[in-house]
């Protein structure tokens, strides 16, 4: 997992389309589903880390642009 696209993608492997209109809040919907995802066992550790932390630098560059 290297890119936004690619936790897209692991989301939509287990049903999770996420969309709501604002990137910001797509982004920290994803973040909340990531986590439930990795308690529930679902994701490994360090799977886990990587998609948190793009997620936190695509959420940095939102916030930038304000």
């Amino acid at each position: 997992m290297k890119t936004f696209y690619d936790i897209q993608q692991l989301l939509k492997q287990y049903g999770m389309i996420v969309y709501t209109g604002t990137r910001l809040g797509d982004l920290e919907l994803m973040e909340g589903e990531i986590q439930e995802l990795y308690d529930m066992k679902i994701l490994e550790k360090e799977d886990y880390l990587v998609a948190r932390m793009i997620i936190r630098n695509e959420i940095s560059k939102e916030m930038d642009k304000t």
